[in-house]
């Protein structure tokens, strides 16, 4: 498994609804995928985005400017980042709190940083 494009809490950028409406070259299909990702987010995560919210994102680990709008506060990157981490897979506090909320809803993100933790 390659971890190129697996954000610090383990979720495949690129399999990122938003990661993947921000690699789309039309505009049309990608105004289309971002109406998909707010009900997506909606349905899934309880939060009412906007349209202006879904920011093109190029994922969570990018140095530039185009990271989705709910990342650039994300506790879960922010610290990552202060602890100058690959992922939190590498963290001496692996799982906490803030990882053990998100896994509620994101299994898969767990299964992938519990993997990393075993071929460590």
């Amino acid at each position: 498994m390659t971890t190129e494009m697996l954000a610090y809490c383990g979720l495949d950028c690129q399999r990122c609804p938003i990661y993947l409406a921000t690699q789309h070259e039309n505009k049309d299909v990608q105004a289309k995928m971002k109406a998909e990702i707010i009900e997506l987010c909606k349905e899934h995560y309880g939060i009412d985005y906007q349209l202006k919210d879904i920011t093109d994102c190029d994922g969570c680990k990018t140095d530039g400017d185009r990271l989705f709008s709910a990342g650039r506060n994300c506790p879960i990157r922010l610290c990552a980042r202060e602890k100058n981490l690959e992922s939190c897979a590498h963290c001496s506090e692996y799982v906490c709190g803030k990882l053990a909320t998100f896994f509620r809803t994101e299994i898969a993100a767990k299964a992938r940083l519990d993997a990393i933790r075993k071929n460590m």
